[in-house]
């Protein structure tokens, strides 16, 4: 089963409009799963008050975060810290 697909059933905040995870060690194992599935290093990074899961896909860095208890692909916010 894709993680793509698969129900996001942690803490979350919105920042920005975007949902994203509240904490670092949930967005951390989210991170582990889509890079194991896409094949590239994903990681967990703070975006504003929340985690966002970011890689590189095809030279372009990607952002995930999450929408209806999925994850999404998000445009990275311009207040990252």
């Amino acid at each position: 089963m894709s993680v793509f697909i698969k129900p996001v059933f942690e803490g979350t905040v919105v920042f920005e409009g975007k949902e994203l995870f509240k904490g670092q060690g949930a967005a951390k194992q989210w991170a582990q799963q889509v890079g194991n599935e896409l094949g590239v290093p994903v990681e967990a990074r703070k975006i504003g008050t929340g985690w966002a899961l970011v890689g590189n896909l095809d030279g372009v860095e990607t952002v995930w975060g999450i929408y209806g208890q999925r994850l999404k692909r998000i445009s990275p916010s311009s207040s990252e810290g």
